[in-house]
C-alpha cells in the first residue's frame, strides 16, 4: 500500500506529502527517537507523538515511508520546514497510537 492510499484509507491529515508513491510495508509505534532508530525498519509508518525537528531526521535515517504524528500532535514549524527539505511524508491523527496502530494493521 502506498502513504497517499493508506492516508486516504485512514482519513490521516497531512502535514506534507513529499512522496505519496512510498510503499508502507509495516507500523511502527516508538517516542524514543534512538530506540526508533536502531529498530524501526524501511518502509515503516512511524507513528510517534515527538513532534521535535529530531523526528525528520530518524525518518530519514531508518527510511521509514511516513511518519503519523498520533494524539493530535501538531508539527513544531522545525520538524514541518526539516519534512519539506528532506522529503519526508508528514501526515497525523487525532487519535491515540494503538488505535491509529489497529487501524492502520486493518488496511495493510
Amino acid at each position: 500500500m502506498t502513504v497517499q492510499a493508506l492516508q486516504q484509507a485512514l482519513g490521516l491529515r497531512v502535514f506534507h506529502l513529499a512522496d505519496g508513491g512510498r510503499e508502507v510495508s509495516r507500523g511502527y509505534v516508538g517516542d524514543l527517537l534512538s530506540w526508533v532508530l536502531g529498530r524501526a525498519e524501511a518502509g515503516s509508518a512511524w507513528l510517534t507523538i515527538m513532534s521535535n525537528q529530531n523526528v525528520a531526521a530518524v525518518a530519514l535515517l531508518t527510511e521509514a515511508a511516513c511518519v503519523i504524528l498520533t494524539e493530535g500532535v501538531e508539527p513544531d514549524p522545525d520538524l514541518l520546514r526539516r519534512a519539506e527539505e528532506k522529503g519526508v511524508n508528514l501526515l497525523g491523527d487525532g487519535g491515540d497510537s494503538f488505535s491509529v496502530a489497529l487501524r492502520i494493521g486493518g488496511v495493510l
